[in-house]
């Protein structure tokens, strides 16, 4: 599986960090959102598609 964000599109909310924090955070700017595990092992794939879900912007996509 594979995060893929789009940075473009992506207006920082946080809401992927509150559901999946070991995958996202949000930086110091507080500008846009970090991926901190592009591929993420099977065990987080729920988390994983629950901060895509959560997206408001829906700017985050979970591949494979």
């Amino acid at each position: 599986m594979k995060v893929v964000v789009d940075f473009d599109a992506c207006a920082a909310h946080g809401d992927c960090v509150v559901e999946a924090p070991e995958i996202f955070d949000i930086g110091d700017d507080d500008e846009i959102v970090t991926v901190l595990i592009e591929e993420p092992g099977e065990e987080l794939r729920e988390k994983a598609q629950r901060a895509a879900d959560a997206c408001p912007m829906a700017a985050i996509r979970i591949e494979g």
